[in-house]
């Protein structure tokens, strides 16, 4: 069975490709609602393996949420970074531009300090007396008893009598323009560079994730819920995102920010610089108070997210089973109560995180109060010029300001990295065991199961030590209860599991020894649950053969009488399917499914209840179709309905994942085993419901008892 890229998806939107879970039938499949909100009707085919493993999948309402590991934010933080690790050559230059930016930026309020100063003095220079030195100002100003004003002349540069320098002023204030400017775009240029490289890192992460669902085992799927799984490999690695494009631009410009503006602040007042360095501490420790107790909620938030998204992927899903058992209270109950926990999650984790920024802003004010004082005092005794203490001040606000935003980024950068461990725990899934290296002739078709052992659980053994040969160009049918292991005994020549003991051979080949893909490119597959892509009929028969031409392709449908259905739609070939298959019948999809294997013309071929879902009629033609599709080739028929594989070579009757009987039809009918009591026990039932449809309605009545009814 070939692997392919489905060509019929939305154009214009990323495809996570997610392998279905196999259901009884082998094969992918619809996600079944939760056994708690649905019956299965009598008569269905129930899987033969547990659909969620212990302690996964659907819970009853009230039932505990399973134990989510704290998040271990450091190292889960140093991985994320790693991932932008090839895109280092852009970080480091998009770096060398945010220092850059920063040290423009960072000098411009000592620039305009210095236009406050030749403001200042120009304005106190102007009502000093002309014509006087500024010592003679400075003696007057002290004999009359002024001496902080004296001070203060005496530091400024000032010449009594002129006002202000306006062309000096002209050119200080173009200076701190061309500051902004410059650093205005350099920081924009950093910005761009680095958001480009966040995405590319994402970009990389969602390959990294879809190759890793290719690879790992079907177990994995079995005890994974799907729609917990979709919300892995997309909200959370949107989230991921979305935390890197925010926080690290922010993040760095901060950062450089505050060092710079600390630098400058020493050059300008240590003193000062000293008041305003202890709201550091102050800050780190409030952070990481609320930082922690916030850390947890998005940890829950995010894994709420994944259990109401499993939720609702079943129920709409199955929306109608829900229906039709009458179970939407209790579906609609399930989903209140994940509902309210996501609510009461995501409400703790924004409000606690939420708490940091007004905190840090109270800090910053307080330190604001503070400098805005001591600076005052210190203009007033002359012991700093007015400029400097504005440039303080614009220094104050410039290094709060990042560190609130630090601090208000905390919550992105913790839902970020509680999404990053949710993506790391796919990624660090045991994967299936390497490929082989070897290769695979041509096949004739000899299948031999030597002493095959093989269990889902490993506290509960399905096959044990089974042996079985088939031979090129048989037909084999598998028959027996639900649960003896029909399935899995064709999904182990499929390699879908591994073997816990024994080995598989085809036509002499260990399966074990040659690439999976190449092992599936010689088997074709016809599942009781069909799976049809959103794309054209003509594209989902082609898809096990891409390569097919047109006419390929129509005498595929021919043979298998999808042709007879397609010109009644309105596109014929072309019509599209949506992704349900809900605009053709379920008896049509699996005529197209059919038909896939027909134009794939593989070497071994396996039909798990193939005809289930057609008509009897219908069903009489394609009995015919495969029967030619079977010709030359060795196939695994799985059935349930006796009457369909009477002409099989080879029957084999399986109890408890063991072979009981095998034989031909007219051999096991006379032997009166295993087969027989099936066989009579499905036929004696059909005459039994005969002869009760013929009963004359008063019959029983007049027997002396009331009327029987069909059971």
């Amino acid at each position: 069975m070939n692997e392919h890229e489905p060509s019929g998806s939305k154009a214009g939107q990323p495809i996570v490709e997610i392998p279905e879970p196999v259901t009884e039938s082998g094969g992918p499949g619809e996600m079944p609602v939760p056994q708690e909100l649905v019956e299965e009707p009598t008569g269905t085919k129930a899987p033969e393996r547990p659909k969620y493993g212990p302690g996964s999948g659907p819970r009853h309402p009230g039932m505990a949420a399973p134990v989510e590991k704290s998040l271990n934010f450091v190292p889960s933080l140093k991985r994320l970074l790693g991932h932008l690790a090839p895109q280092r050559v852009v970080i480091v230059f998009s770096i060398l531009l945010a220092v850059a930016g920063i040290v423009l930026n960072v000098v411009g309020p000592r620039i305009l300090g210095w236009a406050t100063d030749v403001i200042f003095t120009g304005v106190i220079g102007k009502q000093l007396p002309a014509g006087a030195s500024k010592g003679q100002v400075v003696e007057g100003l002290r004999a009359q008893g002024q001496d902080t004003f004296a001070d203060m002349v005496q530091r400024l540069d000032i010449i009594p009598g002129v006002g202000i320098d306006f062309g000096r002023l002209s050119q200080i204030l173009l200076l701190a323009l061309a500051l902004y400017v410059g650093s205005s775009l350099l920081l924009w240029l950093q910005g761009y560079l680095l958001n480009e490289a966040v995405q590319r890192s994402i970009f990389s992460m969602r390959n990294e994730v879809q190759h890793k669902i290719n690879r790992l085992p079907l177990s994995y799927f079995d005890k994974s819920p799907r729609g917990e799984l979709l919300s892995r490999v997309t909200n959370d690695i949107d989230n991921i995102a979305q935390a890197l494009q925010q926080t690290l631009s922010q993040l760095l410009t901060a950062l450089l920010t505050v060092v710079g503006v600390v630098i400058m602040m020493f050059i300008v007042s240590p003193l000062l610089a000293l008041i305003a360095l202890v709201t550091i501490p102050v800050s780190v420790l409030v952070t990481a108070l609320i930082g922690k107790r916030a850390q947890k909620q998005f940890v829950a938030q995010w894994r709420t997210t994944g259990e109401l998204n499993s939720h609702i992927e079943e129920a709409f899903t199955g929306q109608s089973l829900v229906k039709v058992f009458g179970r939407r209270r209790e579906v609609e109950q399930v989903f209140t109560e994940r509902n309210s926990g996501l609510y009461e999650s995501s409400f703790r984790a924004q409000f606690i995180s939420g708490m940091i920024m007004p905190t840090m802003m109270f800090i910053g004010n307080l330190n604001y109060v503070v400098i805005a004082v001591v600076g005052g005092l210190r203009v007033a005794s002359g012991t700093m010029n007015l400029g400097d203490v504005q440039a303080f001040i614009q220094y104050t606000r410039m290094f709060t300001q990042p560190l609130t935003q630090v601090a208000s980024m905390a919550n992105l950068l913790q839902s970020g990295v509680a999404s990053a461990e949710r993506v790391f725990e796919v990624l660090d899934a045991p994967e299936h065991a390497p490929d082989a290296t070897g290769s695979l002739n041509p096949v004739r078709g000899e299948v031999d199961f030597e002493r095959v052992t093989f269990s889902y659980d490993p506290v509960k053994p399905l096959i044990t030590g089974l042996d079985l040969h088939v031979q090129p160009g048989q037909t084999v049918a598998v028959v027996g209860p639900t649960g003896a292991g029909k399935t899995t005994l064709v999904n182990l020549i499929m390699r879908f599991y591994e073997l816990d003991a024994g080995r598989i051979r085809l036509d002499g080949v260990d399966v074990a020894s040659v690439p999976r893909a190449t092992l599936r490119s010689q088997i074709g597959m016809v599942l009781q649950d069909t799976w049809l892509f959103h794309g054209t009929i003509r594209e989902n028969i082609a898809y096990g053969r891409p390569d097919a031409i047109p006419a390929e392709i129509q005498a595929a449908a021919e043979a298998t009488y999808v042709d007879r259905f397609v010109h009644s739609l309105p596109d014929g070939y072309d019509t599209v399917i949506d992704e349900e298959g809900s605009n053709i019948s379920a008896g049509e999809k699996q005529l197209v499914t059919i038909a896939r294997a027909f134009l794939a013309d593989p070497a071994l071929l396996i039909l798990d209840e193939a005809t289930s879902s057609v008509d009897t009629r219908t069903e009489v033609l394609v009995q015919h179709a495969m029967a030619a599709l079977r010709s030359d080739r060795t196939s695994f028929v799985i059935a349930h309905r006796l009457s369909t594989i009477r002409d099989a070579d080879v029957i084999l009757v399986m109890e408890n994942g063991s072979i009981v009987e095998q034989g031909d039809h007219a051999e096991l009918l006379q032997a009166r085993g295993a087969y027989w009591s099936l066989y009579n026990a499905q036929f004696s039932a059909a005459i039994e419901d005969d002869e009760e449809l013929s009963e004359p309605v008063g019959a029983s009545a007049t027997a002396g008892g009331p009327p029987r009814r069909r059971s």
